[in-house]
């Protein structure tokens, strides 16, 4: 399917969407696609510090395997 049918068909659907939830989230996915604004600048102090925590975890080889956790609960 090319580009431009994909568009009609999701226009399509979308004018027969009678879900208000899902035309409010569809509307957030369209204005973060054209939002000039970085989404680590939306994040709090809180939020920024854990994610720099967890990479410094994994820079500094503190971390376990998805697997190792997995087998830690049999």
């Amino acid at each position: 399917m090319g580009a431009e049918a994909l568009k009609l068909e999701l226009l399509d659907w979308l004018l027969h969407v009678d879900n208000n939830d899902m035309l409010y989230y569809l509307k957030e996915i369209k204005d973060q696609s054209t939002s000039q604004t970085d989404w680590w600048d939306e994040l709090t102090d809180e939020q920024k510090g854990g994610i720099e925590r967890g990479i410094k975890d994994i820079e500094s080889g503190r971390v376990v395997s998805h697997e190792d956790i997995k087998n830690s609960n049999r």
